[in-house]
């Protein structure tokens, strides 16, 4: 392809990006394609012969995006958002033409400076204390297995990373409700997940902090060595806050290192009303939060703070000498403060969300985000046969269809309500579990999610429920 075509391309998909946020909402939201259905129609062609861009792009569209699950669609209510926005996706046309590789300072300055800069900058404007510093990570996952490695270090004098284990009996505590990451950085960490120990919750699906204290005061007389405790500032299932500044205080009781996973909820610091979800905060040793959840970032962008970076550069740096560059003691290289030696330049899209949004902008989204999640509970609570199961603490809405004098199987309903509601293309939820009921989420964080999408949505999921129960009756 010569510089011409490329240019003539570049224009081409530009237009084709631009045509497909104008016309998102016209897309079915969940992908209905049937498991193989792709893979059949791409071995029917040869991958190996040249084409042009034409035929590249007339592929794209006619195999690959009827199996495109819209997450950009205003009706995309599932899981928690991954949106995008105008400044990201163009910093991310940026980032792809630099093409860069930022694992040290001396291969990318700009990168690693910029990263510096928009993570202090952030940090400020989600109230974190000034004694945190932060790197942007992939992912809370990958940020919250970075935790655990440094609080396994910081309690083995750096001796795990040398040795290997040699017999040490540790414990790891989080809530009934946390996020499965946690769990899955236990069993990488090498510390097994029957060490794991899942604290209950209350009746909002918190962690209870004394519950936390009996668990490690047992753990103690049993000869183990509590080791961390992870709290989840907003759950998965229903985003529920556990108690940080409590569970803080037990932490520092008994030396554990306290880790907070902020990752859909922490956006939600921008807004200065809602700064007490993070009470406590300041007593904790990192915290995690994903700005390509609900910040407008293109995926991937996690931000990870820590209270001493030296910690982390000590559990994670390691310099052959390939890569020692003369500026090694005067700049931060950020490969020395996570898992990862390549990095991609993920500030640049954080960057120019913040200042192509401003604090303002930024805040009057979010709290138009909170409106909305509110306006649909309102919705659901004026009727008798809607049931709300979680608080709405923020942008998520947990709750089930209860029609009036129904004595079959409600878990089986709603489950049928769910996969009705899916399988329209209309809308996207998904669903979790609490306490045993089948519950269905709807989550507010789409970038152009707007109030008339709201209302269709309620009115749409009524009209389901009533056509799915009367064809019952």
């Amino acid at each position: 392809m010569n510089k011409d075509t490329f240019r003539k391309e570049l224009h081409r998909f530009a237009d084709w990006i631009a045509d497909y946020y104008e016309n998102v909402e016209g897309y079915p939201v969940k992908s209905n394609v049937q498991p193989g259905e792709i893979l059949s129609e791409l071995n029917r062609g040869n991958c190996f012969e040249h084409v042009g861009m034409d035929t590249l792009l007339a592929d794209f569209e006619r195999i690959l995006l009827p199996g495109i699950t819209h997450w950009q669609s205003p009706n995309f209510y599932a899981y928690f958002p991954a949106n995008t926005s105008p400044p990201s996706i163009l910093a991310e046309m940026l980032t792809a033409a630099l093409a860069q590789q930022c694992m040290i300072w001396e291969t990318s300055p700009a990168a690693a400076e910029l990263e510096e800069y928009v993570m202090m900058q952030l940090r400020d404007m989600i109230g974190l204390p000034e004694t945190f510093t932060g790197v942007i990570q992939d992912s809370a996952s990958t940020a919250t297995l970075t935790a655990l490695l440094m609080a396994r270090e910081r309690a083995t004098g750096y001796g795990i990373n040398d040795r290997g284990f040699a017999g040490e009996r540790f414990r790891l505590y989080c809530s009934e409700e946390a996020h499965s990451s946690v769990e899955k950085g236990v069993k990488i960490a090498g510390f097994g997940k029957d060490n794991l120990v899942k604290v209950p919750v209350d009746g909002n699906f918190a962690m209870l902090p004394d519950e936390l204290e009996i668990r490690i005061h047992n753990d103690v007389q049993a000869g183990f060595v509590p080791l961390a405790v992870v709290s989840a500032m907003g759950t998965t299932g229903s985003t529920a806050f556990d108690p940080i500044r409590a569970i803080g205080k037990v932490a520092s009781k008994y030396g554990l290192f306290h880790h907070v996973d902020g990752a859909m909820a922490g956006t939600a610091l921008i807004l200065p009303e809602m700064r007490h979800l993070a009470d406590g905060v300041e007593l904790v040793d990192s915290f995690v939060f994903n700005p390509h959840k609900w910040m407008f970032t293109n995926f991937d962008c996690s931000a990870f703070y820590v209270k001493d970076p030296d910690e982390l550069i000590r559990t994670f740096s390691i310099t052959p000498e390939y890569l020692k560059t003369k500026r090694d003691e005067e700049v931060n290289n950020y490969r020395d403060w996570g898992i990862p030696l390549g990095r991609r330049f993920r500030a640049l899209k954080l960057w120019f969300v913040i200042r192509g949004y401003g604090r303002e902008g930024l805040q009057a989204m979010i709290r138009e985000h909170l409106r909305l999640a509110g306006l649909f509970a309102e919705k659901l609570n004026s009727r008798k046969d809607f049931q709300l199961l979680a608080p709405v603490a923020i942008n998520t809405v947990c709750f089930r269809y209860v029609p009036l004098n129904y004595g079959g199987d409600l878990n089986e309903l709603n489950a049928r309500l769910l996969e009705r509601l899916n399988s329209s293309g209309k809308l996207y939820l998904t669903h979790t579990k609490l306490r045993d009921q089948y519950t269905l989420r709807l989550v507010v964080g789409q970038t152009n999610t707007a109030e008339r999408h709201i209302n269709e949505a309620f009115d749409f999921i009524v009209r389901q429920a009533e056509e799915l129960c009367g064809k019952e009756s």
